[in-house]
Parts: C-alpha cells; structure tokens; sequence
C-alpha cells in the first residue's frame, strides 16, 4: 500500500509561482511512476505532469508545459511541482498519484478518474 502526503498549497496571484511536494512510500519504489492531476469543478481530470522513478523520465500536459516542472528525490521519495506562471484559469485541486504503472497509462481518462486522494488546493486569483 503506498502512502502519500501532499503539501504546498495556498494562493497565488496571477504571475506567481508555487511549489507542490509529493511525498511517497511504499514497497518497490523502482518500478513507479509518479504524477501530479488536477481537476476544477465541472471539468475532467487531467494529468498535467509525472514522472518515472528508475529512469526520471518525465511528461508534461500541453496546458502547463514550459511553466511547470517536476522533479525527484530519494530518501524519502518526493515529487515535487514546481509551478511557474500561474494564470487564473490552472484549476484548483491538485493530487499527487504513485502507482506502479506506466505515464501512458496515467495520462489516459480512466485511470485519471480512478484515482483521487485528498489533494492540496491552488488558488490563482489577484
């Protein structure tokens, strides 16, 4: 079973930045992928970044691509969402999801509707 902690977020004006953390744990970390969703009201899931453990290969969805970056540490695992940028239109609950899969399968809608933790919430507004 692996436990996740979110944590980092808060309000930002437009233009600001924030950094999100994902911290993970769990038997066979090697083999995971981590990625960050987000979902507004009325509006699908979206994973908007990921990356793989053994390899640090990484994705990023065309809507936050350039603005945000994610990152890895080991010991504890963390992923981290560096997020650059932030307009007010960037919905507002993000989860973090580590799961021994693939980022391919990660990006497609089912899995994105099957998983949801409790998420940490970003607000862009001035």
């Amino acid at each position: 079973q692996v436990q996740i902690l979110e944590s980092g977020g808060g309000l930002v004006q437009p233009g600001g930045s924030l950094r999100l953390s994902c911290v993970a744990s769990g038997p066979g970390f090697s083999s995971f992928a981590m990625g960050w969703f987000r979902q507004a009201p009325g509006k699908e899931r979206e994973l908007v970044a990921a990356i793989t453990w053994s390899a640090g290969a990484t994705y990023y969805s065309d809507s936050v691509k350039g603005r945000f970056t994610i990152s890895k540490k080991t010991a504890p695992n963390i992923a981290d969402l560096q997020m650059n940028n932030l307009r007010p239109e960037d919905p507002d609950i993000y989860c973090c999801v580590a799961d021994s899969t693939s980022i391919e399968n990660m990006k497609s809608p089912r899995y994105a509707n099957s998983r949801w933790g409790q998420g940490t919430q970003v607000t862009v507004s001035s």
